[in-house]
Order: C-alpha cells, then sequence, then structure tokens
C-alpha cells in the first residue's frame, strides 16, 4: 500500500481507547475509554473535543435510528443523551457472569447490534457475542471465548474475533438474525500481535487492529493479507471510516499494559490516529431499539 500520510489528531492518552464510529448526521467521531470511563466525541472539521463520564466501564457507543445514542456499559445496553450526559438502561445483556463487561460493537444493514462480553480479569472463557434486536438481547450461538472483539459486517457477513487464540472467525447473517454455522477465516501468525477491533470497507475487505502489533492489517473476502499499516503505537484497537466521503480512517489505541519503559518510548500511546486507507468505509446503519 502507498503513503498514507498518518497523522495524530486528538492526544488524549486514553487508557483503552476503543470503539470509533463515525456518526454522519452528526459529522463527527466518537470513541471511549473503557478503563476510563469516558465517551469522546472529535469534531475534525473544527478540531472541537468533548468528554463525557461514564457510570461504568464502556465498551462503545452507537447511534440509534430514533436519533440518539446507544452505549455498552458493562451493566447492559444504555440510552444515552449528550444533552446531559444521562444513561438509561435499555436491555441487560448478562445475569449469570458478574466478571465479565461489554466490549466491542457494530449493527447490521437491519440495524441490529451485535456486541460481545468478555472476562474483566482476562482469564476466564465467559465472553460471548450476542445480538439486540426488537428491544431483546440474544446469544449467538456461537462458542464462548475469553476475549471477544470485532465484530464487523459485510454485507450478510458477520466477522468475529477470538482475541487471545488470535482467530477471526466468520458466519453468514440469515434473514432471521441467526448465525450460519462459523468458519476460520484468518489467524494472526505468533509475534505480529493480537487481533483486536475490525471493520470493513466498501470493497468487502476486513481491517484488523492489532494489539502490540502497531498498526492494522487489511484482509480481502478469501483471507488474503493485501496490506499493512503501521501506526506510532503497539496496541492498536479499532478503525473507523469518517469524514463526509468515509475515506479517512480513525484509529484509537491504549496506554494498558505498557510499562514506564514503554510509555516513555511510544509517547503517542493512547492518541487517536488518522489515515489515508486508499478506499471508502461504509456508513454505520444506526441502531433500531
Amino acid at each position: 500500500m502507498s503513503d498514507h500520510h498518518v497523522r495524530t489528531i486528538l492526544p488524549v492518552q486514553a487508557t483503552l481507547g476503543e470503539g470509533p464510529v463515525w456518526i454522519g448526521r452528526d459529522a463527527a467521531l466518537w470513541f471511549v475509554d473503557i478503563k476510563g470511563r469516558h465517551i469522546h466525541r472529535y469534531d475534525p472539521a473544527t478540531g472541537a473535543a468533548r468528554r463525557w463520564d461514564a457510570p461504568d466501564q464502556v465498551g462503545w457507543v452507537l447511534p440509534d435510528a430514533d436519533g440518539g445514542m446507544i452505549a455498552g456499559l458493562r451493566t447492559g445496553l444504555h440510552r444515552f443523551d449528550p444533552a446531559d450526559g444521562s444513561f438509561t438502561l435499555h436491555a441487560r445483556a448478562e445475569g449469570d457472569a458478574p466478571g465479565n463487561r461489554l466490549n466491542d460493537a457494530t449493527t447490521d444493514g437491519a440495524g441490529r447490534i451485535w456486541f460481545g462480553t468478555m472476562d474483566d480479569a482476562e482469564t476466564q472463557a465467559s465472553g460471548r457475542l450476542y445480538r439486540h434486536a426488537a428491544g431483546r438481547v440474544t446469544d449467538s450461538g456461537l462458542a464462548p471465548v475469553c476475549i471477544t472483539n470485532g465484530p464487523a459486517i459485510s454485507g450478510d457477513t458477520l466477522y468475529h474475533t477470538d482475541t487471545l487464540a488470535r482467530t477471526i472467525w466468520r458466519a453468514t447473517i440469515r434473514d432471521d438474525g441467526t448465525l450460519g454455522e462459523a468458519e476460520r477465516f484468518v489467524e494472526i501468525e505468533d509475534g505480529a500481535g493480537h487481533p483486536d477491533g475490525s471493520v470493513a470497507d466498501a470493497e468487502g475487505c476486513i481491517w484488523v487492529s492489532l494489539w502490540g502489533g502497531w498498526g492494522v492489517r487489511r484482509y480481502d473476502p478469501a483471507g488474503r493479507l493485501i496490506g499493512t499499516v503501521t501506526l506510532p503505537a503497539s496496541n492498536i484497537t479499532k478503525i473507523a471510516f469518517g469524514g463526509d466521503d468515509l475515506r479517512t480512517a480513525f484509529a484509537t489505541s491504549a496506554r494498558k499494559g505498557l510499562d514506564a519503559a514503554a510509555l516513555a518510548a511510544q509517547p503517542e500511546a493512547g492518541n487517536v490516529f488518522a489515515f489515508d486507507p486508499g478506499v471508502a468505509g461504509v456508513a454505520v446503519t444506526p441502531a433500531v431499539l
């Protein structure tokens, strides 16, 4: 891939920056700091940034079809009102896994929310992938893992990441929202980092962020590695395509897990970066609550 013009756009130094999403109606990038318990909004046109405090660890925020926002807190899905910073419980995710938290999410073309949970201690295989539709949360049926990630949607295909196993799976989303049989899509080789968040572009390729891998990889629909972008922090968590033409990639990163020496060696850790991906993304479908 050619020169991507990587630059730092927001020096937030997030502990665990995650979940970037471009909300077109707002012309802004939204993302979270899970461990910092913050929701962030950034307007590239003006450079204006704003932050809200969340009452618990917050894994993601997405637009909903009613013009509002929905956020994934440890305790479940909450309606979030940026006007007053309030959170109102909409749906609980899990009642039998108090050590879990929500980690990453996306929507499909029908407005269903696909989100994962994970063991906050990162030791037990208690994380699952769920689907929210018509006000109800349903287990996707995929096998439990310790750290769920992704998920990403391309057309009628869902990509789901088992981070610790360095494996990305994919399955067809049927018309009723159930999943077909999962198949292995990509396995990240030892030493290249662990796959974190992922997102699809307009050509059906999947961009995988690498925790401990200093960048982002692009895979074609056959699972072939076709591009790599190097970024100035080791723990890259996820990218979002944004801007008026969806041709700017925004990447979140994390300081979590880095000791003093590592932080000194990478002062950009935890910041938000932008680069030119050379391809357009796909607009996010607002969630139907």
